[in-house]
């Protein structure tokens, strides 16, 4: 098993080697992960993936809380991210409460805020309080609903320059490494080169110091849409439904439980 990650050797991998994180809810699947992983998100996303929301915005941070736990009892020996729910973190002293609450009732490494020059001084705030903050601009999931839609930033030279100067924020902020998601692949190249902190990409390019993604995405796990920027390593869907079916079909022909599944 690999020495597990920190701050530190995470920030020495930039223009070193290429980081790997995805995301992960429970213990099960962190473990399965475990071995390739240099980090595992806990991500909102689970709103979508396994409530079958429409968004991530009703997720609670108790619910957050509960799956960080899990992911943590999985894989102990891996760099642990957790994302701050939509309407957790309005406020400074707010931000601060639950980040702690998050700190003190599981084993996360660090917490993940949405938003750039907007949350720069509510990161500051977390960081001179000892909360290891990982920073995400360009798409925000959380602010899909204030935006219209999901809008990839960087076409335009108003939104090029502000998701510039978020990185720089974020950084300055004290964040220890960021994501950036939806944007141009030159506008994630830049990005990745004025800030000296890790930037991890999803559907950003491959110029970034890494990449993440929704593990029942990259599985194949979730049907109902394909994001431009995923890559399916398996048809996981498909795979379950012909186990599921082949069990089902044993059962009502009688094949299983067959002699060797049997007591005695």
């Amino acid at each position: 098993m690999p020495k597990k990650e920190t701050i530190t050797s995470l920030q020495q991998a930039k223009g070193q080697r290429k980081l790997t994180m995805i995301t992960a809810y429970d213990a099960l699947f962190a473990s399965l992960f475990a071995e390739s992983a240099d980090m595992i998100l806990v991500g909102d996303s689970l709103n979508m993936s396994f409530k079958g929301a429409p968004d991530t915005l009703s997720v609670t941070l108790d619910q957050m809380i509960y799956h960080t736990q899990a992911v943590c009892n999985g894989a102990p020996d891996t760099f642990v991210i957790c994302d701050m729910p939509f309407g957790s973190i309005n406020t400074k002293e707010e931000a601060l409460a639950n980040a702690v609450k998050v700190f003190q009732e599981t084993n996360a490494d660090a917490i993940k805020i949405e938003g750039g020059c907007n949350r720069a001084e509510l990161i500051k705030h977390l960081t001179d309080n000892a909360i290891a903050v990982m920073g995400h601009i360009g798409l925000l999931p959380q602010s899909v609903r204030s935006e219209g839609g999901y809008k990839v930033k960087g076409r335009d030279e108003e939104s090029f320059e502000q998701v510039l100067e978020d990185a720089k924020a974020v950084e300055e902020a004290g964040a220890f490494a960021l994501v950036i998601e939806g944007v141009t692949p030159n506008l994630g190249a830049m990005v990745t080169e004025v800030v000296n902190i890790p930037v991890i990409g999803i559907g950003a390019g491959n110029a970034t110091d890494g990449q993440v993604l929704v593990w029942s995405d990259m599985l194949g796990f979730f049907e109902a849409f394909k994001p431009k920027f995923v890559k399916r390593y398996l048809e996981g869907a498909k795979l379950v439904k012909e186990a599921v079916k082949n069990y089902a079909q044993e059962v009502q022909n009688g094949a299983f439980p067959a002699e060797e599944h049997t007591y005695k």
